[in-house]
């Protein structure tokens, strides 16, 4: 089993064991993998890349192929406990549309994403006036799959838009690290990397711990 990276660790400790979970863009199945063998939860997979399916039935992963921009759709409202979308958002065609559906089909949504706004991005547009690479966006203008990029606050308002209350926010540090942060907070904005947020429907607290009976 492979080591995780930081923020796929950061996002398994926040799932409960024995939940049923969609990895949205699940790449190779690493998440899905360790959940399966640390906290025996139910998980499926949705990956457009055929060559990562593959691989995760190789590991015996329930993934199928599948578009999250069209797809999602076909998933009956509230079936899983959890729904994870991991640096994938800002290659969505449609985020709005995609968050809308996360939300729909997880009592809980759980999504990860590079922070635009940090200050290296920052400066790097300043100063050097072309589109930087960093770390988290590593990728040159015109190779990335990166089409909707956006900053924390960028995706708090998105959220807020499609009806989604915050319940967990971390900010992602340049080393892989995770710390709390307020959403509301310009800190995190200007200082970290990316971000982790779980989310909810707006409404009535959803317990995490309490499975739904769908």
């Amino acid at each position: 089993m492979k080591i995780l990276r930081p923020d796929l660790a950061a996002i398994a400790a926040m799932i409960p064991p024995r939940a049923r979970v969609l990895d949205v863009g699940c790449g190779e199945g690493d998440l899905l993998e360790h959940l399966a063998a640390e906290k025996q939860v139910d998980g499926r997979g949705i990956e457009l890349s055929q060559q990562n399916v593959n691989a995760c039935v190789e590991r015996g992963l329930s993934v199928v192929q599948g578009d999250a921009d069209t797809d999602l759709a076909d998933y009956p409202s509230a079936v899983f406990d959890i729904v994870i979308l991991s640096q994938t958002i800002q290659a969505m065609r449609s985020p709005r549309a995609v968050l809308a559906q996360l939300i729909r089909i997880g009592r809980h949504t759980i999504v990860s994403f590079p922070n635009f706004g940090h200050w290296r991005i920052r400066l790097a547009l300043l100063f050097g006036g072309r589109m930087p690479q960093t770390t988290a966006l590593g990728y040159s203008w015109h190779a990335t799959p990166n089409i909707h990029l956006c900053t924390i606050a960028d995706f708090i308002e998105l959220a807020a838009e499609v009806g989604a209350r915050i319940e967990q926010a971390f900010a992602l540090t340049e080393k892989g690290r995770t710390r709390p942060m307020r959403p509301d907070s310009w800190g995190p904005n200007l200082l970290a990397e990316g971000a982790i947020l779980m989310l909810t429907a707006a409404g009535p607290a959803v317990s995490l711990s309490t499975r739904s009976k769908a």
